[in-house]
């Protein structure tokens, strides 16, 4: 079954000149480009999207990072796109992620972990709403 989720590659991905690395990893696992887009963040937007974080202590630094600079935002879909594309992520905290996978390869921390990745067809659809509501209503089948 066909489903989509939404990806950031943050910005110390793309400082890092990961970006083609990171959309590689994707598109050989046989998941689709629906969107992607170039864009530097606000705090507004952060703040949207992390809305379950923002009361946390740990969240402002987390915000200052994500709005530092640019970041690619897409949709990706195929089959089971949401489980797929957090495998392929690995764990948040690039020192704990398993080698071969885009955390477990190429970071070394919890908060700059170069990805960003949707953890349910309900967190797809709201992401997916606020970077892309022109594709709002067609997140999820």
């Amino acid at each position: 079954m066909s489903e989509r989720t939404l990806v950031l590659i943050k910005p110390d991905a793309v400082r890092r000149a990961l970006v083609g690395q990171v959309l590689h990893r994707f598109e050989r696992k046989g998941l689709a480009i629906a969107a992607m887009d170039l864009r530097t963040i606000d705090g507004a937007l952060a703040d949207r999207h992390y809305a379950e974080h923002v009361e946390k202590e740990w969240y402002p630094p987390l915000r200052a990072f994500i709005t530092s600079g640019p970041l690619v935002a897409l949709v990706l879909e195929g089959d089971q796109a949401i489980s797929v594309v957090r495998a392929l992520t690995g764990a948040t905290d690039g020192r704990a992620a398993a080698p071969g996978t885009i955390r477990g390869d190429w970071s070394l921390s919890n908060r700059e972990n170069l990805v960003h990745a949707s953890d349910s067809p309900e967190s797809a659809a709201r992401e997916i709403s606020i970077f892309f509501p022109s594709l709002e209503g067609s997140s999820t089948p």
